[in-house]
Parts: C-alpha cells; structure tokens; sequence
C-alpha cells in the first residue's frame, strides 16, 4: 500500500530536521530510499521546514484521512514548525516551546511535596543523622557491582520478557541486545532498530542502583519503549499508517512515550514489585530490601517535578547553573556530581526540553491508568497506550 503524499511529506520533513541536529530523529523504519534521498539533497534552512510544518497543517483538514490521524499529525506537524522556529534562532519562551512541543502547560512544583517527600524518606532511611547523608549512605549500598551488572540486566530483562508477552504478545522474533556505553547525558537509551529489534545502551558514567535497575529495564524494554515501538510496527505501521514509521524528538510522541515507559514497572508487576525484585535478586546471590525500595520510590515520586523546575530555573527565570544545581541537591537530595549531570541534560540545547516528557507525562498518563475502575481496565488502558496513535489531548479528552 502506498503511503499517503502527505504523509510522505511529514516522513521528508521530519528526516531533514536530523541534518540540522544528528540524533534528531530516534528511529525511522520506512522506506530507507526516503531516507537517502534526505540525507543526499542539499543541507535545508530551518526556515523552511518550518514554514513546510505549517503548510502541512493547513493541508491536513482535505487530506482525507481519519480523524485519529489528522490529529495525530497535526500535534507532530506543529512541534516540528517550533523545532524550526527554533533552530532559526528564533526567541521563544521555553513554556511556550515546551507546550508547541508536547501539547502540555507546564508550571512549578509544590515545594511542600517536596517536604513531605522528604518527611517520608527520614522516616523510611535508618539513622538519625541528616537525611542527605542517610540517603546518600543507602544509595552507596544500593549499588551494582559493575562486573555483575549484565547478569543483572539479563535476568530482569527475561523475567519482564515473559510477563510482558503473557499479557501483551509480541512477534517470535522480537529482540533486545543490550551494551554499557559512557560520556552520555542520560542513564538508558532504545535505539530501536525495526523489524522488531532494539539495542539498549546503559550508562556507565551513573552507577547503577538495585533498586532502580527494574525500572530501568521495564521503561526501556518491557513493557516500555522497545515493547511499544514492537506492537506499533506490528499493528499501526502494518495497517498502513506510515506516519509510525518516525519517530523524532521534540513531539507528543515523546511524551507519551516516556510516561508509558515510566508507568511500565508499576503496569506490569504493579504494587509488590520491590518483593519480585527482590527474589530475582536473591537467585543471584545479591541482598536486596524490596519492601524498603518500594517505600523509597513511593515518597520519591513525590520529587518529580524537581528536575522540570530546574529547567523553569534555567530557561525561564535566568537563573545561573550554580543556583540550578544547589536547588537539585537540595530538593532531589543528590550529589553535587549527579547534579552535574543532570544540568548537562536540562542544558543540551537539543534535549533541554526534554524533561518535561517525564513529569508531564507521568502525570497525564498516570492519572489518566489510575481513573480505571479495576485491574483489568487499567491493563486494557496500558494496551491502548501500547497500540494506538494517542496524543495527550486525546488522553485529556477521556
């Protein structure tokens, strides 16, 4: 089946912002003539692309096709015409960016969660000294031993893979390869290859944590971001919505995937995931407090909005990265070197944005699982976030 021209136009368009910023575009499976087609024409002015996005979406409403698709492009289209506004130099308030980029309105956190959060850690975390030192401590403790880290990896990634395909099936010849990778500003990152492949490369800059390599492994492998491109390839792109073939940063697709990707643990062991972890742990000769992990995440939750308001911080209010960093090791109760890396992210001009497809996210999805009136709704919930093309105005419209 041929693709749709606009269609075709919004793949052209969307590849050519990944010769103004290489890593632009997170993954493409269509057509790879496409492909070099754009990376072989001259190098485009980011101020045509934005004025092509715009052009775009005064042609959608006659395109003729559904209407879960014309609003699917329409969101992408118009966060791509910011993307070139943007690379223009163009000067846009980063809450206007942010909202042109994920459909979402964003505004400081309650610093009186934060309190409490921090009320909940010091009742969680032994001892009675202060609390940064009490978690810095358990945080020490928590740690992998780098050489058996990829066991670690392995054995959560195949107890997820057999959950996840019980509930969610996936092709037979789905796969993950994973590898340790350094001098990146994120912890994990799915590459996702097509034809139901992903590589996932793992930080090893960030010393990685018992207690946060579940979650780690379920966002970016089941039943997160490498489940969900599976079952889009399978599904949407199969039944000719080539749209899916792309996927860009800077986009609503971003934010749904990465609130789906955070909610995975939680979706797909649910309430008790620290006691499974625990045991898979055990089976590996490591000693792992699931009970006080899941109370530990429980009341860190409550810290969310600490990294998107220190992109207000920055981007919005001017402040210095000094300031911005003592404001993350106080309310996230980091190190002044995670700080570090942390700003490094919330600094990037191609990812500085980028935090909010978390907070946000979480938020939006999250609430939008937990309105389900049972188990067994909520599960159908998460399936829906797995296959289908929504967008957050569509999940606010539910």
């Amino acid at each position: 089946m041929a693709a749709h021209p606009l269609v075709t136009e919004y793949l052209r368009l969307g590849l050519a912002f990944d010769r103004l910023e290489e890593g632009f575009v997170d993954a493409f499976t269509g057509d790879p003539a496409l492909r070099r087609e754009v990376e072989n024409a001259p190098k485009p002015e980011p101020r045509d692309l934005a004025h092509r996005a715009a052009g775009l979406r005064k042609e959608l409403p006659d395109a003729g096709l559904p209407s879960e698709r014309v609003e699917f492009l329409d969101a992408h289209l118009r966060a791509l015409e910011c993307s070139g506004r943007k690379f223009a130099g163009e000067n846009i308030s980063f809450i206007d960016e942010v909202r042109a980029y994920f459909d979402v309105d964003i505004a400081p956190g309650d610093t009186e969660d934060y309190r409490e959060a921090h009320r909940q850690l010091d009742e969680v975390l032994p001892g009675d000294g202060p609390l940064l030192d009490r978690i810095s401590a358990h945080r020490r403790q928590d740690e992998i031993p780098p050489e058996r880290l990829k066991e670690c990896v392995a054995a959560f990634s195949g107890a997820l893979r057999e959950l996840v395909r019980e509930r969610y099936p996936l092709p037979d010849n789905e796969h993950v390869e994973y590898e340790v990778v350094g001098d990146k500003p994120w912890s994990g990152f799915n590459y996702y290859l097509g034809n139901y492949q992903s590589r996932v490369a793992i930080n090893s800059d960030l010393k990685q944590h018992l207690s946060q390599l579940p979650h780690l492994i379920a966002h970016e492998s089941y039943p997160g971001h490498h489940t969900e491109h599976c079952r889009k390839e399978a599904g949407l792109v199969g039944g000719g919505q080539d749209e899916q073939t792309l996927f860009v940063v800077n986009t609503p697709q971003c934010l749904m995937a990465e609130g789906l990707a955070d909610l995975a643990l939680k979706s797909i062991v649910g309430p008790g995931w620290g006691r499974w972890a625990q045991e898979i742990y055990a089976d590996l000769g490591l000693r792992f407090d699931g009970e006080r992990a899941e109370r530990i995440s429980t009341a860190s939750a409550n810290l969310l909005s600490v990294r998107q308001d220190a992109a207000l911080l920055l981007h919005d209010r001017g402040r210095d990265s000094t300031e911005v960093a003592e404001y993350l090791q106080r309310w996230s109760l980091v190190t002044p070197e995670r700080a570090t890396q942390s700003l490094r992210f919330l600094s990037s001009p191609l990812w500085r944005a980028y935090i909010s497809t978390y907070v946000e996210g979480y938020r939006l999805l999250g609430g939008w699982l937990d309105r389900a009136a049972d188990a067994a709704e909520r599960s159908e919930r998460f399936r829906r976030l797995l296959d289908e093309p929504l967008t957050p105005g569509a999940i606010r419209r539910m």
